[in-house]
């Protein structure tokens, strides 16, 4: 069933065309994800669909009866209630209910009523058709679907008689997620719902959207969440919207097989104009060619000439460099406690970095992390245990919050009067690979978008040329084009970093180790991750175990035992059987086109007449067929198991 239409729909502020002949429809069960570039128009879009803004033409066609759920990326619910009186105010009409319900329930035992056959017969079925209403609408699980939906959230240590205006923003956000959730709207729109939440909520919030029974619009960030929700991406760029099927990175592979075959077809027109126009220009004076010449150039004039494929927009692009190396050890931290105003938040923190390492610090929201970052650059005090760094260490610091980006400077000031001796050219070039050129150099710093910050904020950070970089979620703000950006250059990055993120795809590309803090220790696990998470799996598997057998003799604990370490090696097994089935099928896959590319230059003209060409090809077609061959009996095989 399709739940909204949006036709032609045209969007300006002032003079400057935001949005231009967008189309875009939602059906039930659809989940779609809006991507496009910081200012493309996507929370535009979202505003202009939820009716919180107008917009210059087209139409919204949408059933009087579909409704409608909106989150904006700012939304904090205000409210003087507490957490629990806010969630009861979705279900209104359920208490409503409830209530009438227990004025029939008191009529019926009133004795007036009980003792008159008729009045209690027309209560009693009156009562039966509430009962069946009131438990179609979900009247006796709400209760449960809010604790479901707070715990969720991560609220479940919270006293819900808490004020919610006694609450963090951070927290106000998530109650206004919540809130939404529990509307069940037709069309759920979510503007970077994923701001703000920790990874373990992340997990929570795509398993419940993906059972979720009407349709999604997101705007996110986050590549690991888009992949794990959505099955349809739109994405917006250079005012106009283009339809994916798929997640987002499915996305990604067949934007890239558009781009190129889209520049097969260019080149090939332009080759044929270039061969009419040589040809024209060579024969048209002839009086024996002067017609074919004509012909020609008829031809010419009737074609339909391609634009040039115009690929992505203009990218950041940077690297980070360093003025030295360190020793091999960086950084040490040894029983460490951390907190503010002397109350510690976290202790028992030990671990060490060594160069080259790129260590990402997890765990859950309030826990310690950007606490732990600060007291080891020194902005916070150790409580108590030892922080020590190696020798040549330079620390460069990136704020999540960026608090050191509030002047009344311009841009280009911000980072000239940092490296005074540096020219204006040089300033203005290295503001250019951050997408700030022309007049934008010119923005007063405090006015500029969180997206803006972040990019300042990370050239700065490449100035310093440091070679201990610890990061405080250096993705937030950032467009998913940046993150790859700045992910390929800490990649490259020849120094030692520390990082704090809630991005799993970030973490997955860019950490060597994984270190999981709690409010009691810190443990490390050697990998990215997905390692980790399947590390902690194991774990919570080992811990099931041994207490579905504290209970059982020694023998039959042991006998478990051995039974649980050899149906971990079998899922094990089974893990590494289905990698290759995967790691095969691309191989499969790109042998196929490799063949496939080989036979297609076969049958061009300036192929087929060079001999020797023709033997170089034909050899390398029998090799891949060979190697197909012995790729698919593998797989086979392995298919089979």
């Amino acid at each position: 069933m399709i739940l909204l239409q949006v036709n032609q729909l045209s969007k300006s502020y002032g003079a400057d065309l935001i949005l231009s002949n967008i189309k875009l429809e939602v059906q039930t069960r659809d989940r779609i994800a809006l991507v496009g570039r910081n200012g493309a128009g996507k929370s535009t879009l979202l505003k202009i669909i939820a009716g919180q803004i107008s917009y210059e033409s087209g139409d919204i066609v949408k059933p009087k009866d579909v409704t409608i759920g909106y989150l904006a990326q700012t939304t904090g619910l205000e409210s003087g209630l507490s957490i629990w009186e806010e969630m009861l105010t979705v279900f209104s009409h359920l208490k409503k209910q409830e209530a009438e319900l227990r004025q029939l329930e008191a009529k019926m035992a009133d004795p007036s009523t009980f003792n008159n056959p008729t009045d209690y017969d027309r209560v009693l079925k009156e009562y039966d058709r509430l009962q069946v209403q009131f438990k179609e609408n979900g009247g006796y699980q709400y209760e449960s679907d809010i604790r479901s939906v707070l715990h969720g959230l991560n609220f479940q240590s919270f006293d819900y008689s808490t004020k919610i205006d006694s609450l963090s923003g951070g927290q106000k956000t998530r109650l206004a997620l919540g809130k939404l959730l529990l509307t069940k709207p037709d069309i759920l729109i979510l503007d970077e719902p994923t701001n703000h939440l920790d990874i373990e909520t992340l997990s929570w919030l795509e398993q419940y959207l993906q059972g979720y029974d009407g349709a999604i619009l997101i705007v996110s960030h986050d590549r690991y969440f888009l992949d794990k929700v959505v099955n349809q991406v739109y994405e917006i760029a250079r005012n106009q919207i283009a339809k994916f099927t798929g997640n987002y990175s499915s996305y990604l592979d067949q934007k890239a097989e558009q781009y190129e075959r889209e520049m097969k077809l260019f080149e090939k027109q332009q080759d044929e104009i270039s061969k009419l126009q040589d040809f024209i220009q060579k024969n048209l004076a002839r009086a024996s060619t002067t017609k074919r010449a004509q012909s020609r150039r008829k031809k010419l004039e009737k074609m339909q000439v391609m634009d040039r494929p115009l690929g992505d927009e203009k990218s950041a692009s940077f690297g980070f460099q360093i003025e030295k190396q360190t020793g091999n050890d960086v950084l040490k931290v040894e029983h460490a406690t951390i907190g503010y105003d002397q109350e510690a938040i976290s202790k028992g923190i030990s671990l060490r970095l060594t160069r080259g390492e790129s260590i990402a610090l997890v765990g859950p929201n309030g826990v310690g992390k950007s606490t732990l970052l600060k007291t080891i650059i020194g902005t916070l005090p150790l409580l108590s245990g030892e922080i020590s760094r190696g020798s040549n260490v330079m620390v460069g610091y990136y704020d999540q919050e960026q608090a050191n980006l509030r002047s009344n400077k311009r841009v280009i000031d911000e980072l000239w009067d940092d490296y005074p001796m540096k020219t204006e050219k040089e300033i203005r070039t290295v503001l250019g690979n951050f997408l700030f050129s022309g007049d934008d150099v010119l923005k007063i710093v405090s006015t500029l978008s969180g997206g803006e910050k972040a990019r300042l904020a990370l050239a700065k950070l490449m100035m310093q040329r440091a070679n201990f970089l610890i990061l405080d979620e250096p993705t937030n703000h950032l467009d998913l084009d940046s993150k790859e950006v700045l992910e390929n250059a800490l990649v490259d990055f020849p120094g030692t970093i520390l990082f704090v993120s809630h991005d799993r795809y970030f973490i997955n590309r860019i950490a060597t180790k994984v270190v999981e803090l709690s409010t009691t220790s810190a443990t490390e696990y050697l990998g990215d991750y997905n390692y980790y998470v399947e590390k902690k799996l194991e774990q919570e598997e080992l811990r099931q175990l041994e207490a579905a057998t504290k209970t059982t003799e020694l023998s039959s604990k042991q006998q478990v035992k051995t039974n649980y370490h050899q149906d971990k090696e079998m899922k094990k097994l089974e893990r590494q059987r289905r990698r290759r089935i995967e790691e095969l099928e691309e191989l499969i896959e790109s042998l196929e086109g490799t063949i496939e590319k080989n036979e297609e230059l076969l049958c061009q003209e300036e192929i087929f007449q060079d001999h020797e060409k023709v033997m170089e090809i034909n050899k390398a077609i029998e090799q891949a067929k060979e190697d197909l061959e012995r790729f698919m009996e593998e797989w086979t095989e392995l298919a089979e198991e």
